[in-house]
Order: structure tokens, then C-alpha cells, then sequence
């Protein structure tokens, strides 16, 4: 082979090796800005949900005033979540309110009176409605995360990875508690 042609042969895989480095990395960095991007959107319909808990509370209160536990549970858990910092926190976080607004939901199935008031017939649909785009954002979250973690993990990228400081990403996750099918009665 002549000197010209390797040099030539040389300098294109010296290009397309660093032009792979160049798409890896950035690939990295798009994966960690949407994860970043997709956990300040569960962030943000975690607040809408913090938000219209009070209201939702002081409606209940005002048909089961001797219910106190209950309201001092939602409290508790509405803190905690207000908070909570990390994936690991704000799930464990969710998870406390996620029961304890179940709570609230089984005492106000006793009051009739309660359930026909619009006031709290609104505020429970808007908690549904948050509900939603708090599990849409979550699955947003997760999916992205999964396409980060496997290239974290991937040949030859985990190289990359590791080179450039990336690491693995915690999905939400749901307690058990949270998995069970919902009792529905009519």
C-alpha cells in the first residue's frame, strides 16, 4: 500500500472515531436533559397535586370534624412531600401521600352529603386529573431513563459512559401498597 493511501485510511478512521466520541457524548448529554426536563414536569404536577390538597382537606373537614387523624396523616405526608429532595425521596414521598389521601377518599365515601357537594366533587376530579399527568410523566420519566440506562450499560458506549462520568439513573417505581387493584363498591 502506498504511504498516501494509509495516511488517507488513517486520518478517516481518526475522523469517524472521534466523530463516533463526539455523538456519543452528545447523545448523553440530550438523554440527561430530557431526564432532567421529564422529573421537573412530575415536579411540577407533584406541586398542582400539594396545592389542591388543603382545599380538598378543609372541604372534608367541614363534614367529618372528628375525623382528625386522618387530616393530620394528609398533612404529614403533604410536608414530607413539599420536602422531599431525590427520585428516591419524592417516590418514597408520593407514595406516603398516595396512601393517605386514600384514607381521606374511604372517610369521605361516609358522607353523603359530602360527595354531593360541588365544591369537593371539583376538587376531587381536579386531584384525578393531576393523578394523570402525574402517571404520564412518570412514564415519560421512566422511558427515558430505561433509553439512558441502556446506554450506560451498552458496548460500545458504556465505554463512553464511563469515560465521560454518566451512571445509571433510578426509575419511579411504585410500593406495594400502591400496586394493589383499588376496591371499587356501588
Amino acid at each position: 500500500m502506498e504511504p498516501i493511501t494509509v495516511l488517507i485510511i488513517g486520518v478517516v478512521v481518526f475522523f469517524a472515531l472521534v466523530g463516533f466520541v463526539i455523538w456519543a457524548y452528545n447523545s448523553f448529554v440530550v438523554l440527561d436533559n430530557r431526564i432532567k426536563n421529564s422529573l421537573g414536569q412530575i415536579n411540577v404536577q407533584l406541586k398542582r397535586r400539594i396545592d389542591l390538597i388543603p382545599n380538598l382537606v378543609e372541604t372534608v373537614k367541614g363534614y367529618a370534624k372528628h375525623e382528625k387523624s386522618v387530616f393530620e396523616n394528609v398533612t404529614k405526608a403533604r410536608t414530607s412531600m413539599i420536602s422531599s429532595d431525590g427520585v428516591a425521596g419524592k417516590m418514597k414521598a408520593n407514595n406516603a401521600l398516595t396512601g393517605a389521601l386514600k384514607t381521606l377518599f374511604a372517610v369521605a365515601e361516609n358522607y353523603p352529603k359530602l360527595q354531593a357537594n360541588e365544591n369537593f366533587v371539583n376538587l376531587q376530579n381536579e386531584l384525578s386529573e393531576t393523578e394523570d399527568k402525574i402517571a404520564y410523566a412518570r412514564q415519560f420519566y421512566n422511558d427515558t431513563v430505561l433509553s439512558y440506562n441502556n446506554k450506560v450499560q451498552m458496548f460500545p458506549t458504556n465505554v463512553f459512559a464511563r469515560l465521560f462520568g454518566f451512571r445509571a439513573k433510578d426509575s419511579f417505581t411504585i410500593n406495594a401498597e400502591e400496586a394493589k387493584k383499588p376496591e371499587v363498591h356501588f
